[in-house]
């Protein structure tokens, strides 16, 4: 396989954004950078209320398109990145297998979303959301930045939103070796402190840290001693990482949302899953996709 970080584009201001993220991270690991389009159009399963159809493009005009597109991109991010070594093609298909057979081909997929909208709560469009829950490729979703879509300067974006730590979300029930090296590795490229974060539920015959206060006391300190003993060997591979462990109670979603606001990512596991049907991603992740500010990273684990 060849290392490359690879960038989902479809014109959208938030695949701008993923392909300038997707750029950074190319020059911090060292790879080309590479710029995809799948320019075969999907038409929509219903009939339009008018009752007239609207006909699809022709492939010469789709692909023509997907070449301009494309050719602006990679300008874009050469500016951005000199010296980075930068492909960009157009693949024939349907967005959601193409991108998933290149993602197989790729060290990283970077793929933009649209924002959360008002109206329905949903931050992905439908083909990121249907990669990433598909892909067994560490997948990472850049929203665009409200300072951005405000059309602000690059430069006061960069004072506003520089970032101050890689945040990983953690579970201490069969934690994934491969989500916790990502995090580790991300850190130490940035030369950034981690934090860890981990959501732990009081017993339900729990009332109050005051009426119990050593039994509170002791669980504080069985978390924090579980969470250190599966951190430790990471540390030791990494040991210019500053690390912070935040052993926060309740669901971990809400922590790592808020923790995300001066991230430069958030790093969290996804278990693959080969049933058909059901959720691919689980709660705290869903959090993540629909409320975090900073770029997610989803790293597939078995």
């Amino acid at each position: 396989m060849t290392r490359t970080i690879i960038a989902g584009l479809d014109g959208s201001p938030s695949s701008v954004a993923a392909a300038d993220w997707a750029a950074r991270e190319a020059q911090l690991r060292d790879l080309p950078l590479r710029l995809v389009n799948a320019w075969e159009w999907q038409l929509p399963a219903y009939a339009p209320s008018s009752g007239l159809a609207v006909p699809a493009p022709s492939s010469d005009l789709q692909r023509a398109a997907a070449q301009q597109l494309l050719s602006e991109a990679r300008t874009r991010v050469t500016r951005l990145c000199p010296g980075l070594r930068v492909d960009a093609d157009e693949i024939p298909g349907f967005p959601v297998p193409a991108l998933l057979q290149v993602a197989a081909e790729a060290e990283l997929l970077v793929l933009g979303s649209r924002g959360l909208s008002k109206v329905t709560g949903f931050l992905l469009g439908s083909v990121s959301l249907a990669v990433l829950t598909a892909s067994e490729r560490p997948v990472v979703v850049v929203r665009l930045a409200e300072q951005v879509e405000r059309k602000q300067t690059e430069e006061d974006v960069a004072v506003r939103t520089t970032p101050r730590e890689v945040v990983l979300g953690l579970g201490l029930h069969k934690p994934a070796g491969s989500v916790i090296e990502f995090a580790f590795d991300e850190a130490s490229r940035r030369a950034v402190p981690l934090r860890v974060v981990y959501g732990w539920t009081l017993p339900p015959y729990y009332y109050g840290g005051a009426l119990m206060p050593e039994l509170n006391d002791g669980m504080v300190t069985q978390v924090r001693r579980e969470l250190s003993d599966v951190l430790r060997p990471w540390q030791g591979k990494y040991p210019a990482v500053e690390l912070r462990p935040q052993a926060a109670v309740g669901g971990a979603g809400p922590h790592l949302v808020e923790a995300s606001r001066d991230a430069a990512l958030v790093v969290v596991g996804r278990q693959i899953r080969r049933a058909a049907v059901g959720s691919h991603i689980g709660p705290v992740t869903q959090a993540l996709l629909h409320h975090a500010t900073a770029p997610v990273a989803v790293i597939a684990h078995a």
